[in-house]
Formats: C-alpha cells, structure tokens, sequence
C-alpha cells in the first residue's frame, strides 16, 4: 500500500482544513517546498498535492508551487483542484504532475473527463471521488450533487478508470479515523484501486487500511499535527 502525504495549498501556503470548511484554515508552513523536501528524506515517494485556491476558484492557481516541488524533489506527484478545462491539465502536466485527480468535472462534465481518459490513459487520469453521506460534492466541497458515491465510480470504471481517491468530507481532518465501512463497500462493489482520503489518525489506521485492501492512503493533518511522525511512516513502508 503507497502511503500519500497530502500538501493544500492557499495563498501558496501549506494548510488542512476541516471538513474542507476554508474558514477553519490552519496553516502548517510558509514554504510547501520545504514540507515536500521533508517527505522526501523520509523516504516518501509520493505526494498529494492540492490547489485549493484553484478548486474555490475554478482554475488553476498554483500551478508554480507544483513546478518548484517537481523540480526540487524526485516525488511522483498527483495534483488536483481547479482542473476544469484542457488548459488547465496540460498546465499541470506541463509543471510536473505525473497523474491528476478530477472531481467536480467529472461530476459537471463526464464526457470531456472520458476523452481525458482515452487521451492521457487510466494511469494519469485519477477519479476524485468526495463525498458526504454518500452523496459526491464538487467545487471543493462547497456544492451537492444527487450522485451517489457507488454509481459514480461504476460509470467511471465502464469507462476504464482505475484509480479512485475516495474522500468522506465527515472524517476529512477531523483526526477520528477514516470511514472503513464505506471503503469495504467501495471495494467489495467495484474493481477500481483505491485510495483512502480522510480521518487517518494513528498508525494503525494504517494497517487497518492495508487489510481491507485499499492501494493507497492519503496522510495529511495527522502528520502535521504529530499524531503519526515520518519515522513511523518511514518504518512502515520499509517493513511493507
């Protein structure tokens, strides 16, 4: 299982949030870069990295942060938030990413999203799947849809994606560990890989993460806040 340090990005900060509420922004360090570089020496392969000006914004916006992380570090980024048009993927693409995560569009715009997928392949193109009480919100999480979780990755999976990150809003940055029932299902349901999202609080949440089968997790305010440190996660990919 690939463990995925998560960066948000406003103002070309590094912050979380809680339940993707801006107003409950905390920010962890002036320099993204800096926390990138950090993850890296632990021996972190991976990350996670969000525009969250963009995704409020509906564009890209820090599309320079991406390009200094990718330049600066070996990390295989994926990157997300304000990608709704060709434009703004051939930016991020161009600036380092290796794979991007698609959300609100592929809510607003499936069709455009299925060109991206037989344009750029399965293994570029990731399914942003964030949702609450089932159902998937878009527009970083500012706005509902009547999509229910499990139906919109099935349709997406027809159309041959693979890898899904899978968010439940509740326990996202809350520190009260993630949603393992709705994992079960979405793996019991579905032949897509996926990565956890939200509430990984303690190391064995890990573990436990790594028993129902997910690819990957996703870590993000529980190393910022110290609950698991990169020695930790250094220590479980080694023995992974």
């Amino acid at each position: 299982m690939k463990i995925i340090p998560a960066i948000d990005i406003i103002d070309g900060k590094c912050v979380r949030l809680s339940k993707g509420n801006y107003d409950t922004k905390k920010i962890y360090n002036e320099n993204p870069v800096e926390v990138a570089k950090e993850f890296e020496n632990s021996g972190i392969q991976y990350l996670h990295l969000v525009d969250l000006d963009g995704a409020k914004s509906r564009h890209i916006v820090n599309y320079k942060i991406l390009e200094s992380i990718a330049k600066e570090t070996s990390l295989t980024i994926d990157f997300g938030g304000g990608l709704k048009t060709a434009e703004d993927i051939e930016i991020a693409f161009s600036n380092g990413a290796k794979q991007i995560t698609i959300g609100s569009i592929a809510v607003e715009n499936p069709e455009f999203c299925f060109d991206l997928i037989e344009k750029y392949g399965s293994e570029k193109i990731i399914l942003g799947a964030d949702c609450e009480n089932r159902k998937i919100k878009t527009s970083g999480w500012l706005e509902n849809s009547k999509l229910d979780i499990i139906d919109f990755i099935l349709n997406y999976q027809d159309k041959k994606i693979r890898n899904v990150i899978c968010t439940d809003i509740s326990k996202d940055g809350m520190l009260e560990g993630p949603s393992k029932e709705l994992y079960k299902e979405i793996l019991n349901r579905t032949s897509i890989n996926l990565t956890a999202s939200g509430g990984i609080s303690y190391l064995q949440d890990l573990y436990e993460m790594k028993e129902i089968g997910c690819s990957a997790t996703i870590i993000g305010k529980a190393i910022y806040e110290g609950k698991i440190s990169l020695k930790q996660l250094q220590d479980f990919i080694q023995n992974a």
